[in-house]
């Protein structure tokens, strides 16, 4: 009787451990399922290349941007839309890690938790939010400068234009290997829009401004007195003109340093944190799924000039280009902005959506208040200083930042802002790496895209 509770019980416990392991597996292969299907080795979505033959990438208009035949990966037949959609599409040999063909690879290969199928063998289609034509408008604007170019409806979250450069055509990846070569695509791998974050310069001003709104109760009576420069512990801080005395408007409309160095004094490194991190410029986010690098803003103490340049955008700020689009969309939109995507559908070869891609949830990044004051105030830039003639056609609300990035090179250039106009509802961010000042380098580009944007 013993032994057959012994045997009993012992077989209870092989049967409590079997059920015990297959748990576990169950949660793994529901967890980690998709990163199985999509190893390397699996030959039913692998060539011998160890390149994902399988899927096809579309733009928002249904043109093709990558796709498969006889087993080798093909990107579009048009050479500029091939290099201007690189680092949304991404390469063939997955270098471009926040590429689609890497970050859904799973979705491209049919991946469902009944392994990988596809009735016709081409896999599915990820439908992307952007727009290739205007995607080339950017890439041609930006020239052989490097930057990068986003654009998004901030109604709707969609990202209609994301450039990076340097690139390349992934039909033809460069020899990095080559000397040459790699000086000329250096970063070319990295898509800045994404993965980067820069010296801002003076669109943080913005930062600082919504901090001074919020905490100054007599901001708007206040007047500045720029004398071209200010002395701060001992340190001056420089301005691009002598702009005498000035109110608040003409201030951010100038981008007068001497006003926001004193506002950054005033309003202090808390504040100025506070509303950076607010602004969600400080944290990282996901786009449909892709994280998006994280900018950073350290604490100088008070009194000195290195608080000043913090809220000026030089000292050790750093934001990433797309952070700065969704706070432009956020503006835009009345204080919240809906969390940009770049995916809005995955079907089947019989185009059956396989899952839920809709707009992702509001954020509030600014109170409604301010936001209708700073959209003012950047529309007040617009027609008072950079002017119309500039952007005709645009009810354009903007901020221009020229970032000093070290002696002896060239400013980074920055032009950020939206359109006041609901039936062409873009946010964007322009960034040209060393390209001189943010108005004449940036704003140019900007415009050559918006013009675009607008007729689509």
């Amino acid at each position: 009787m013993k032994k057959l509770a012994k045997r009993t019980f012992a077989s209870l416990m092989v049967v409590a451990l079997f059920l015990a392991g297959f748990s576990i597996f169950l949660v793994q292969y529901f967890i980690k399922g998709p990163d199985w299907a999509a190893f390397p080795v699996n030959r039913h979505v692998y060539n011998s290349d160890g390149i994902l033959a399988t899927g096809i990438v579309v733009d928002r208009n249904g043109d093709v941007l990558a796709y498969v035949n006889d087993s080798k990966r093909m990107f579009s037949p048009d050479y500029s839309t091939r290099r201007a959609t690189l680092h949304v599409v991404g390469d063939a040999e997955g270098n471009i890690g926040t590429g689609l063909l890497s970050s859904f690879d799973s979705e491209l290969m049919g991946y469902s938790i009944t392994g990988v199928y596809s009735i016709s063998g081409q896999g599915n289609t990820v439908h992307s939010t952007i727009d290739a034509g205007l995607c080339v408008t950017a890439y041609n604007a930006l020239g052989n400068r490097n930057g990068t170019v986003v654009v998004v409806n901030y109604k709707t979250g969609d990202i209609m234009c994301m450039v990076s450069a340097p690139g390349f055509d992934p039909s033809s990846p460069p020899d990095l290997s080559d000397d040459q070569q790699g000086t000329k695509y250096e970063g070319a791998y990295i898509n800045r829009a994404v993965s980067s974050t820069f010296t801002p310069g003076s669109i943080y001003k913005i930062i600082t401004l919504e901090a001074a709104v919020e905490t100054i109760p007599d901001l708007w009576e206040r007047e500045f007195y720029c004398p071209g420069e200010i002395e701060i512990g001992g340190d001056r801080i420089t301005c691009t003109d002598r702009h005498g005395t000035i109110d608040i408007h003409n201030a951010f409309a100038r981008s007068c340093n001497v006003a926001f160095a004193e506002l950054a004094l005033e309003v202090g490194a808390d504040n100025i944190r506070k509303y950076a991190d607010k602004a969600g410029l400080l944290d990282s986010f996901k786009m449909s799924g892709i994280p998006v690098a994280a900018g950073s803003y350290d604490m100088a103490a008070a009194g000195t000039a290195d608080l000043a340049w913090s809220g000026i955008g030089q000292y050790n700020d750093l934001v990433n280009p797309l952070a700065q689009a969704r706070f432009m969309a956020a503006i835009a939109n009345g204080g919240s902005c809906v969390n940009p995507r770049i995916v809005y559908s995955v079907t089947t070869p019989l185009g059956i959506p396989t899952g839920l891609y809709g707009s992702g949830a509001k954020h509030r990044l600014m109170s409604s208040g301010t936001a209708e004051t700073i959209t003012a105030m950047m529309r007040y830039n617009t027609t008072s200083f950079y002017g119309e003639w500039r952007f005709p056609g645009l009810e354009l609300c903007a901020k221009s930042g020229t970032a000093e990035v070290g002696e002896g090179k060239t400013p980074h250039a920055w032009f950020v802002g939206f359109l006041d106009d609901p039936d062409n509802p873009y946010a964007f961010a322009v960034f040209v790496e060393n390209g001189g000042w943010g108005i004449s380098a940036a704003g140019e580009v900007a415009n050559k895209v918006l013009q675009h944007a607008v007729t689509l």
